[in-house]
């Protein structure tokens, strides 16, 4: 039985990941800190219909001693490093904690696999923010880095790594470039959830506005399912590379709420508060990908369009809502 080693496994696609591995007969490994194990309820809750089925290592990425331990007890054939520092900052505050995480991890990893596993294959979460302000628009594999925040940077510094280890070292290592993905298990803090539970907030009777920043703010919605499909399916194919993975299909913030509110028949127009405060720096060029190579390569496509997605995590949080009273 092949072993998979995954950093992030209780996360939105750590947790989709999960799911689909075991569905292929993976022995499932996940790295999780110990708060999180003493706070299941909450720390675990994506994985929580599978916790029983896969095992849990006590560790942090940022920890040479940590990841090296667990690497000697997994010896994984696979192995996907998804925990990362994911909140996009353009004001560069707290930055050291965001390239010890998000860096420092990735060469942990692969330093520990390059002489624990050297057979195992070694995937990477890339970002579209790698391409930050990018000088074409739809951005592919050969499109020029050009990060506008530390977190850009710090994967685009992981993303090199990773090149290093696969031309230096033969190891089978890739990066998913991967553009946004949303689900049900989306964080709070990112603005799509933050649409789709308060208008089942209100929709519940438990508030009555939105507020957001910028509604002409553009971005490429995927499938969170659909993208840890990809991954699994670059760690399958016979050489090692890297992908962009992404509907090629941008969408405003408006057009989001718009259809968020659609799902309960209610006007998104008699809810929505603008407060500037929630205003972020947008690049002139819209970051939207171009997954031809992963089409052509992986026989990859998205599959389900943003409508559906959204209705999705509406109709969740309406029934997380539900279940609390």
């Amino acid at each position: 039985m092949k072993r998979a080693l995954i950093t992030g496994i209780n996360g939105q696609d750590g947790s989709y990941l999960a799911e689909l591995l075991l569905s292929k007969g993976f022995e499932v490994h996940g790295l999780v800190r110990r708060e999180a194990l003493e706070d299941r309820y909450h720390r675990l809750s994506n994985i929580a219909p599978i916790k029983d089925r896969v095992c849990l290592h006590v560790g942090s990425v940022d920890n040479h001693l940590s990841i090296y331990k667990v690497v000697a007890e997994v010896r994984p054939d696979q192995c996907y490093h998804l925990a990362a520092s994911s909140f996009v900052s353009y004001a560069f505050d707290d930055e050291g904690a965001s390239l010890a995480t998000n860096f420092s991890s990735t060469h942990f990893l692969l330093s520990s696999l390059k002489e624990l596993a050297p057979d195992c294959r070694f995937y990477l979460a890339g970002s579209s923010e790698m391409f930050g302000e990018p000088n074409v628009t739809p951005q592919d594999e050969t499109t020029r880095f050009n990060p506008r925040s530390i977190y850009g940077i710090s994967k685009v510094a992981s993303h090199h790594l990773v090149t290093n280890y696969r031309s230096q070292h033969q190891l089978f290592a890739c990066t998913g470039i991967l553009y946004n993905h949303e689900s049900p298990r989306r964080k709070y803090e990112f603005v799509t959830r933050k649409i789709s539970s308060t208008v089942a907030r209100i929709h519940c009777g438990l508030a009555d506005r939105l507020e957001l920043g910028n509604l002409h703010a553009s971005r490429d919605w995927g499938y969170a399912p659909d993208y840890v499909d990809a991954m699994q399916r670059m760690l399958e194919h016979d050489t090692p590379d890297d992908y962009v993975i992404a509907t090629g299909n941008l969408h405003t913030v408006e057009e989001f709420v718009e259809m968020a509110f659609s799902v309960v028949s209610k006007d998104y127009r008699n809810y929505l508060a603008i407060n500037p405060e929630y205003y972020r720096p947008e690049g002139k060029t819209p970051l939207v990908g171009d997954c031809a190579k992963s089409s052509r390569v992986l026989g990859w496509q998205p599959t389900k369009p943003l409508q559906a997605i959204i209705e999705e995590m509406v109709l969740a949080d309406i029934r997380l809502l539900e279940s609390k009273t």
